[in-house]
């Protein structure tokens, strides 16, 4: 049987899920009266997909919009007093709700704003690392996807410093950033990814 604190977790871990399902990308879109993202490049309903379209401030707004979801979601969790861990659920939930939206018949983004967000409130310095490596790769090689999977694959090694408790809940955003970029993974391998 479920308790009262198990109740609150699903819960708020439903609630996250919902928080991440909103498609920023396409909504911004629609109110700037720009193309669907998802028709457009990758088809991929996610700011660097809508910075494809030359619009730089809907960019910036999906960018700030996803990684608001998973800051927002974990802050519900604190509000509720979850245990850290507990609270990591939760940002796994809004990363679920990003990448296989409700709203979007299932199918989303590849998450890498919305675990930024959420790592950003379970400890800031593990959203720190993982900020830097990101831009350090993409500043090298100006490819976003390759920055997206370093940070996935440094992500455990980078938790296993800061936040130890919290390894396994990583690994499993991290496990689901490589998924999201399989596609991307591949054309790395066969020198096909292009660059921004």
């Amino acid at each position: 049987m479920i308790g009262a604190e198990g109740l609150t977790t699903l819960t708020v871990m439903l609630i996250a899920y919902l928080l991440g399902s909103i498609p920023n990308a396409v909504l911004i879109c629609h109110f700037m009266g720009i193309e669907d993202p998802r028709q457009l490049g990758s088809g991929n309903p996610g700011a660097t997909n809508v910075l494809r379209t030359g619009n730089r401030p809907a960019a910036l707004l999906t960018l700030t919009g996803d990684v608001s979801k998973g800051m927002l979601a974990v802050s519900i969790a604190q509000w509720a007093d979850l245990a850290l861990f507990d609270q990591s659920l939760v940002a796994i939930s809004a990363l679920i709700g990003h990448v296989w939206s409700i709203f979007l018949r299932f199918r989303g983004g590849k998450g890498v704003a919305t675990m930024l967000g959420g790592c950003l409130f379970l400890d800031y310095r593990l959203a720190l690392a993982q900020s830097a490596v990101w831009l350090t790769v993409l500043a090298i090689r100006r490819i976003s996807s390759l920055a997206a999977v370093s940070m996935a694959l440094l992500s455990p090694l980078i938790c296993g410093i800061f936040i130890p408790q919290l390894l396994l809940p990583i690994m499993i955003m991290s496990s689901l950033i490589l998924a999201t970029h399989h596609q991307n993974i591949r054309n790395l391998l066969n020198n096909k990814e292009s660059q921004l």
